[in-house]
């Protein structure tokens, strides 16, 4: 049946959704820019810069790969991403689990400081933390990076997890202990695993967030052959200023970019799940 809508309401409706089309042409064009430009040679850039490319080819794929060395970046990014997102977890799993299960005194204010943790510049740290690292032999080191990054996201992680084992019922878990299991087998044998839609949730998040860091990675590392991703592309921007290889700066940033995209379209659904899970269960 044809609803008839009065001027007011299709003015209502195009004042909401037209700056939502805006802002979305603004966030997409550039990408969409950048990924033309990657396989465009540097002359067709300055030539059509904002035109389909004339041949699709790889060639800047390969000089960033090769000339400026893009693939021992992404393996640090990888080996920090890793490590960063599997100690928050080695962390913030037991933290998560004593503050809403054990009764100690101090739990809550501990909590609290937690908490307050997501509202503190993590900038204000960076300096303690550099002598720190220095004084542990960490500095200039991606391992000591990762230990940086799972501390950093510590708070956020406790943050949501906790909201999910509040709602676990006690029960199960005395249950448990009357079967003779320990605190820490009824911790990762049942607690863990009906928790696993946060932990995804908390994984994906970070892993994002450590993927794409970059000002910790420039304070804490020094030497080229430690440099992450983003400090690979910073690298190689500076480099493009004098040498104009802007279709090796657009190709970097594709390879930096495409497993982001891709993990958080495959996750899409699940993140947001779990954040609404998590929020609705806090």
């Amino acid at each position: 049946m044809f609803v008839k809508r009065s001027i007011g309401q299709i003015l209502g409706r195009t004042g909401i959704r037209l700056p939502l089309v805006l802002w979305t042409i603004a966030v997409l064009y550039p990408i969409f820019w950048m990924f033309l430009g990657s396989f465009k040679s540097n002359a067709e850039i300055y030539r059509n810069p904002w035109g389909i490319p004339e041949s699709f080819h790889l060639q800047n794929f390969v000089e960033a790969w090769t000339n400026y060395n893009i693939d021992i970046s992404v393996f640090n990014s990888l080996i920090v991403t890793a490590i960063g997102a599997v100690l928050t977890l080695v962390m913030a799993i037991p933290t998560a689990y004593a503050i809403e299960r054990i009764n100690f005194r101090g739990s809550k204010l501990l909590f609290t400081l937690y908490v307050s943790g997501m509202m503190i510049p993590m900038v204000l740290g960076w300096i303690p933390l550099f002598f720190l690292l220095m004084q542990l032999n960490l500095l200039d080191n991606i391992f000591g990076l990762a230990i940086v990054y799972a501390v950093s996201q510590l708070p956020f992680s406790i943050f949501v997890l906790t909201s999910f084992i509040s709602t676990i019922p006690k029960s199960l878990e005395e249950s448990a202990a009357m079967d003779g299991m320990s605190p820490y087998r009824v911790l990762w044998k049942i607690v863990t695993p009906l928790s696993m839609s946060g932990i995804i949730t908390v994984t994906i998040m970070n892993a994002i967030q450590f993927w794409n860091e970059y000002f910790m990675a420039l304070i804490f590392l020094q030497s080229s052959e430690n440099y992450t991703l983003a400090l690979a592309i910073d690298y190689i921007s500076s480099e493009a200023q004098y040498t104009n290889a802007w279709g090796t700066l657009f190709a970097s940033l594709v390879i930096a970019i495409v497993p982001v995209i891709i993990l958080y379209a495959i996750f899409q659904q699940r993140i947001a799940k779990g954040m609404t899970e998590g929020a609705i269960k806090g």
